[in-house]
């Protein structure tokens, strides 16, 4: 019988989420994988802006 694969651990601060802070102050309603995706989606010129995150500290940049 096989042993079952170890789960690879990752250290949760160093999964980075990108996501739009729309004019209105509220988040977009969907998470981007990279920043680029994140910044194709928004529209600087209405006021909105790419945020990082993570959910360890929930900073944002």
């Amino acid at each position: 019988m096989a042993q079952p694969e170890a789960a690879v651990w990752t250290d949760p601060r160093d999964e980075i989420e990108y996501g739009v802070l729309m004019a209105d102050g509220r988040l977009a309603p969907r998470a981007f994988t990279d920043r680029a995706a994140a910044e194709a989606w928004a529209r600087p010129e209405e006021g909105d802006r790419v945020v990082s995150y993570n959910l360890i500290c929930e900073c944002d940049s």
